[in-house]
């Protein structure tokens, strides 16, 4: 019966070794890149933040509005049937 391969690694070189006394090669544009995004990152949260603030606002005076004209609408409506029943 036939026996299944045992993977191994291969041997590496000496050449194909990362050194590991040399930093990595860094670009000075990724630096601002990534504060950028940082920021945008930052600015956006904040923004989201102050949204869900206002909606919630919105919301309330919404809410607000829609119970005063149905109260409204319920005052009205008793005093038409008062006036119509002779209550």
């Amino acid at each position: 019966m036939a026996q299944p391969v045992r993977n191994r690694p291969a041997p590496r070189k000496a050449a194909e070794t990362p050194a590991a006394d040399q930093p990595p090669p860094l670009d000075s544009s990724t630096f601002e890149l990534r504060y950028r995004y940082s920021r945008a990152r930052r600015n956006a949260r904040i923004r989201r933040r102050q949204e869900s603030r206002l909606a919630r606002f919105r919301f309330y005076i919404a809410m607000v509005v829609l119970v005063a004209i149905a109260i409204a609408f319920v005052v009205g409506s008793w005093h038409v049937i008062q006036h119509v029943f002779g209550l």
